[in-house]
């Protein structure tokens, strides 16, 4: 009875000392019926809004039981409180996705006042959308063609340090000399075009997508495209590239790193810390549900790029990022708005 009470115990013991991989919790049981948040660092309307709640929808079909998944806006200091929440306060095990600023790498290479994340310790998810941005100016504006916003100025909107519609004009200004005269403190890209038609302002530099609902102004010439921030051209916009203007290597080296925004697309990502299975499980989710035919005709129907970018993609542009010299990041710096 003795050795059998002994050979019990270490039984016993064994089992318990197993357990935990033995009954290791999956990614797919963890994510089984469990609610999912995703936290969009933009205003509800705003395309990374419209198009975040959309791939939610799809998402929810490819994980299993089908989860609730609730969007939540968190538009704050545009978009840096809700990446400084998915950095420092979001919970580490795979339930809160974050929809943040692809302007948020650069910008925290520079220093941004207040912006604790740093972008090489996210798990990155994986990202849609190629969103080019473009300056317009309104039929009533005095800037009729790019040329002229070199010589007169042109009232544009902006809602702030962190977004496209005051990063753009105001790099282009230091950069290449362009006159945009910015008028600040929007909530977002609808109430500028509201200002626009108001004429409260005269224009706007911001992505194309988020003038999905204007293609009739500019049909009939209420609205009319000045310049593509981008060097590639751009579907359907007959406006110069503001590359063309630059007249040195150190402007088009200082542009493409300011712009290099555009690569990220509309990124989702995890926090630091969750663990591998979970991201590459929520990865492949992901780009099952943005590659969803239904999903696909749903955004060409709002005419919302929903084009899917890679994970591996977004790590890559963060990588090659961490290796511009410090006197080009210096010199950015000095450019970018309310960083001087």
């Amino acid at each position: 009875m003795k050795a059998y009470g002994y050979r019990s115990a270490a039984v016993l013991a064994f089992t318990f000392a197993m357990s935990p991989s033995v009954h290791a919790q999956t990614a797919e049981e963890f994510y089984k019926g469990r609610q999912i948040q995703v936290v969009v660092g933009y205003e509800v309307g705003n395309d990374y809004d419209i198009g975040a709640r959309l791939l939610a929808r799809y998402l929810s079909k490819e994980l299993p039981g089908n989860p609730t998944i609730v969007v939540q806006n968190m538009p704050q200091a545009s978009g840096v409180v809700s990446a400084n929440y998915m950095y420092v306060r979001a919970p580490r095990d795979g339930t809160v996705i974050g929809g943040i600023s692809r302007n948020l790498p650069s910008q925290a290479m520079m220093h941004l006042p207040n912006i604790e994340a740093d972008p090489r310790k996210f798990n990155w998810l994986g990202a849609t959308s190629f969103p080019g941005r473009v300056c317009v100016a309104s039929s009533n504006a005095p800037v009729k063609t790019a040329a002229d916003v070199f010589k007169t100025e042109l009232l544009t909107g902006g809602v702030g340090a962190g977004s496209s519609t005051s990063i753009v004009p105001t790099v282009l200004n230091r950069i290449l000399g362009t006159k945009f005269h910015m008028v600040e403190g929007y909530r977002g890209a609808g109430d500028i075009l509201i200002a626009i038609d108001r004429g409260e302002v005269q224009g706007v530099c911001m992505s194309l997508g988020q003038f999905r609902t204007s293609q009739q102004k500019f049909k009939e010439g209420k609205l009319r495209y000045l310049l593509r921030a981008e060097e590639s051209p751009l579907p359907s916009v007959d406006a110069p590239s503001v590359y063309d203007f630059a007249k040195t290597t150190e402007q088009r080296q200082l542009m493409r790193f300011i712009f290099s925004s555009t690569e990220f697309g509309r990124p989702y990502l995890f926090p630091p810390d969750v663990p591998k299975d979970r991201v590459e499980f929520m990865r492949k989710a992901i780009e099952r549900a943005a590659k969803n035919p239904a999903l696909i005709e749903e955004a060409e129907r709002m005419k919302l790029d929903m084009v899917y970018r890679p994970p591996e993609h977004l790590e890559q542009v963060v990588a090659n990022l961490y290796e511009t010299s410090p006197e080009t990041i210096a010199k950015a710096k000095e450019i970018s708005p309310n960083l001087k």
